[in-house]
């Protein structure tokens, strides 16, 4: 919990700057009415209640001049930068507590590496947003034309996101080795439809169990944005736990058992001795 509370403040501070950044892209290269298709498709991977706060700042940003948006883009860089930084130093400490990495990278060598990841992560969002304005653009071509399209934008968050945790418990996860494909993959996997579910699920009580709106007043959008944050962050750790464990059930599997039959068949097995099977 304190690794999700982490990086969930962390990254509720960097949204509102990397809008500042993307609109201010955005409005460097695209027309007006294609900003305003990127900001309804960036608002979409948001939870419904959550998108009004979200749209008011985007329309703000798309109203204003260049020039503006630009020098608002530089100074939300800085901020955006420190949060983001922080916020996935705490996501790769919590994953290296799961993974039960003993041995702690040095100074450099972790802020490099979560420098790496957060500029790794801000291109794939841009990459995956830019995917689903242009398959929603696809569609509509389709369907003035034949009458018919097919839904694909949605597909579009869940696989950028699979493909960025898949690397991510791959690469960031273990200090020694590589993690290997096939329990990256399935973590990634296993994380991104418990972020569906998770969605799905903040969704629900937000909208009918829970009236945020009544208790918190003009914030509720901010809290439920920061509960869907946390959801989903214990979504990644989930799969991140389930990578490693499939990884020592891997591993564990071409090793002869150690232990005499009917010595300690009761004996409760510690998680980090399973782990020494890593190594």
């Amino acid at each position: 919990m304190l690794y999700t509370g982490g990086v969930s403040f962390f990254a509720l501070l960097a949204v509102f700057p990397a809008i500042a950044i993307l609109i201010g892209f955005y409005k460097a290269v695209l027309s007006i009415s294609q900003v305003s298709e990127q900001a309804v498709a960036l608002a979409d991977m948001l939870p419904h209640a959550a998108r009004a706060i979200f749209q008011q700042e985007v329309e703000r940003l798309a109203s204003v001049g260049a020039r503006t948006v630009s020098a608002q883009s530089a100074f939300a860089l800085f901020i955006g930068a420190y949060a983001a930084h922080r916020g996935f130093k705490a996501l790769l400490a919590g994953l290296n507590l799961i993974h039960d990495e003993t041995e702690p990278h040095g100074f450099f060598k972790f802020n490099l590496l979560a420098f790496f990841v957060a500029l790794f992560a801000f291109v794939l969002f841009t990459v995956v947003s830019g995917a689903v304005v242009t398959s929603r653009l696809m569609e509509h071509t389709a369907t003035t034309t034949r009458g018919h399209a097919l839904p694909i934008d949605g597909l579009w968050p869940a696989l950028g996101l699979a493909l960025g945790l898949s690397l991510l418990y791959r690469y960031a996860m273990s200090h020694r080795t590589k993690v290997a494909w096939a329990p990256s993959i399935t973590g990634g996997v296993v994380a991104t439809v418990m972020s569906m579910i998770s969605s799905w699920l903040c969704a629900i009580y937000v909208e009918q169990v829970a009236s945020l709106g009544a208790t918190y007043g003009s914030v509720g959008a901010v809290v439920v944005l920061l509960i869907w944050l946390s959801w989903n962050i214990n979504a990644i750790f989930y799969g991140g736990a389930f990578a490693t464990e499939m990884e020592i059930a891997w591993r564990a599997r071409g090793k002869p058992d150690a232990q005499p039959e009917g010595g300690d068949a009761g004996r409760v097995v510690s998680l980090s001795e399973r782990r020494q099977s890593r190594r």
